[in-house]
Order: C-alpha cells, then sequence, then structure tokens
C-alpha cells in the first residue's frame, strides 16, 4: 500500500506536463526515448560529451552476453581472478583470487552490485586484458553508432577521454533490450549476495515503480549521480537518461517525472502492422506483374494525446520498378502529416522477391516501356 502512495505521489507533479510541455529536469542532461518507435520524445543537451561513470557498465555487459551468444565463453564457466580485478577501487562485487566465480556469478555482480572487480574479470576472460576488452568495447561503439562515446576502461572509472552522450546512452540501452532479451531481465533483480556479502540494486525506481525494469546507475564526484530507467507500461516501453544530478534521490525522482510525462502525453499510434501490403506497383520485366509493400516490422509512432485520429498517409509513388526485386528491397516511402505538418518520412519495402521474366517477357515489356516513356 506504501508503494502504491508513493507512485501516486509521484505521479501529480507530471499532470501538468500532460499538454506536452516537457518537464524541467534537475540534472546537466537527459533524453527521453520511446523505444518502439526510436523517438526522442525530450531531451536536454542529448550530444554532449558527459562521463558516464557505472553506466560504461552497459556496454561491458552488452559484450559479455554477446560472447556467451557466441560461445566464446559459457554461463558456468569459471573465472580467474587477477590481482587487478581483486584490487580495483569502487564498487566491488568482492571476488578473491581465490575463490572460484562463474560468469554468471560475475555478470550479477555488475550488473546488480556494480561491481568494478567483476568488469575486470569479465573483460580479461573474454579478450584476455581490459585494454583488449577495451577495443573491442570501442568498435561496438561504432558498430551501434555511438558517435559521442569513447571508452578507456570496461568500469567507468573517470579517465580524461571516457567519455558518452545521453543519446548515446539510450541507444545502447535499447539495444541490450532488443538483442538479449533473455539477459535483460536481470537488470530488474533488487539484491545479491555473493562472498556472503548481501547488496541492494542501486536503482530506487525498481522498488518505487512496478512498471520499471532496469537498467542501470552511475556515480562519481565528477560526473554527478546517473540512472538509466527503463518502464514498460500497456506494451509501451521508455527509457530515461538522467546523468549530473545532486543526490541518489534527485537521480530517481527525476527519471521517474520523465517516465511519467512521456507515458501521459503521448499515446503510441500503430501506424502499419508487420508484413502488412500498404500497397503494390507494378513490376516490368519480372515472373510476377506487380509487388506487395510494406514494412517488415510494425511502424509504431509516439503522437501527442488526441493527435492519432488526425495522423494522414501519404505514398510517395517509386519510378519504374525493374525485376528482379529481392524482399525487403525499398520501393517506396509514405510521409506522415498531422494538420498539414510533416512529422517523417519512412520506407516501404517488397514484401516478396519478384524474379526476372523469361526472355520473351523481358523483350515485350521492354517494348511496351518504350512506348510508355515516349
Amino acid at each position: 500500500m506504501l508503494r502504491r502512495f508513493i507512485l501516486l505521489l509521484l505521479l501529480i507533479p507530471t499532470l501538468a506536463f500532460a499538454q506536452m510541455v516537457p518537464p524541467t529536469v534537475a540534472a546537466r542532461a537527459w533524453l527521453l526515448l520511446d523505444v518502439g518507435s526510436g523517438q526522442v520524445l525530450t531531451a536536454e543537451k542529448p550530444d554532449e560529451r558527459i562521463e558516464p561513470a557505472s553506466l560504461t557498465k552497459l556496454m561491458t555487459a552488452y559484450l559479455t552476453f554477446a560472447a556467451i551468444k557466441n560461445k566464446t565463453i559459457t554461463l558456468d564457466q569459471v573465472v580467474p581472478v587477477s590481482e587487478k580485478a581483486w584490487k580495483i577501487s569502487g564498487s566491488k562485487m568482492f571476488i578473491e583470487p581465490n575463490m572460484p566465480v562463474t560468469v554468471k556469478e560475475l555478470i550479477h555482480g555488475m550488473i546488480i552490485q556494480s561491481g568494478n572487480d567483476a568488469c575486470i574479470a569479465l573483460s580479461e576472460a573474454i579478450a584476455g586484458s581490459e585494454e583488449n576488452f577495451v577495443q573491442l568495447m570501442n568498435k561496438e561503439a561504432a558498430r551501434l553508432g555511438l558517435k559521442n562515446t569513447h571508452f578507456e576502461n570496461s568500469t567507468g572509472l573517470p579517465a580524461p577521454t571516457h567519455l558518452a552522450s545521453v543519446r548515446d546512452l539510450a541507444t545502447l540501452s535499447a539495444a541490450i533490450i532488443r538483442d538479449f532479451p533473455d539477459f535483460y531481465p536481470i537488470y530488474s533483480i533488487k539484491e545479491y549476495t555473493y562472498n556472503k556479502i548481501r547488496q541492494p540494486n542501486r536503482n530506487r525506481l525498481l522498488s518505487l515503480d512496478p512498471t520499471v525494469d532496469g537498467l542501470k546507475t552511475g556515480h562519481t564526484e565528477s560526473a554527478g549521480y546517473c540512472l538509466i530507467s527503463s518502464a514498460k507500461r500497456n506494451d509501451r516501453r521508455l527509457i530515461s537518461v538522467v546523468v549530473g544530478t545532486t543526490s541518489d534521490n534527485v537521480r530517481a525522482q527525476e527519471s521517474q517525472k520523465l517516465l511519467n510525462w512521456g507515458y501521459l502525453a503521448f499515446d503510441s499510434a500503430k501506424v502499419y502492422s508487420a508484413n502488412q501490403a500498404v500497397s503494390d506497383f507494378r513490376v516490368w520485366k519480372g515472373a510476377e506483374n506487380s509487388v506487395k509493400v510494406g514494412v517488415l516490422s510494425d511502424l509504431v509512432l509516439s503522437l501527442p494525446k488526441g493527435d492519432a485520429e488526425k495522423l494522414k498517409t501519404n505514398i510517395v509513388t517509386p519510378p519504374d520498378l525493374i525485376a528482379p526485386i529481392t524482399k525487403g528491397q525499398k520501393i517506396a516511402s509514405v510521409q506522415l502529416s498531422i494538420d498539414g505538418k510533416t512529422i517523417g518520412e519512412y520506407p516501404l519495402v517488397a514484401l516478396d522477391e519478384v524474379q526476372e521474366a523469361g526472355w520473351f517477357g523481358r523483350l515485350w515489356d521492354a517494348i511496351r516501356l518504350w512506348f510508355k516513356n515516349l
């Protein structure tokens, strides 16, 4: 009952923002992302390079999950604890050189207890050394399009060029949820015990808001208090990134404010369903005379409350289509508008392949095209 009361109190301040006025956030930078649509709903200094502190561990986790998926390491594999891992400063899960520890335990220590020692041990198990692992981190950051991110370590301890942006951190968070759904539930575990030491998850929202199921806290004296929160309500997932606040309590309060505003101020509107035939177009020189177009995954948008009913679509017709056409090939685009104002343009792709016609069909269509384009 107390938890529900606290949640209600947190909701009340956000009601004033339901008319699309973004909340004021007491932080250095922030961003609110709608995962389903990929839209940024509000942001402050989204591309400014900031110190990510332990939010860095999201990339360490991403590469660890990938290594397990690729069978480089296994969950039950015992990992040796180096002196570097044992003596690392900052938050720890308290692994020891003479105590066996598995990859699974290290993952829990890294995520729930924010153990720097767990990060070092995992990076050494995967890449041989933390230095080698950091190279993998930066390579993966480039692949994911994290344009303002550069890592110097696997833990988030301060370093001159160890930097990221809230936009990049939101992108990385969404990638973890998308690419590793089997591991994501670990981020909602509220406490973990290792070496007879019980430590709570520092993400307060896990206890305050039942819809929050992740993601990661961070703190250093220079970075301030940081929090990436992810919540799911009625099949909509939002991710808030808040960095540079003054306390643990403030980062939780401001993150909750952003999440609540995002759910209150916007509706989710499905424009097209995956593999839904939106239109079809004439195909020349093909075994089939037409091809159906649509989207291969649901096209979902976050729209201001009440605007979903005003959404208009306009399909931009492609030039003459010549076979062969592959499934997934971009064919056309759809322009979306509200009250005459364009809000986005999205590709429409072929839902099936169209192979070339025989020589006679190609010749006949070539003649017809010649007359058509005279």
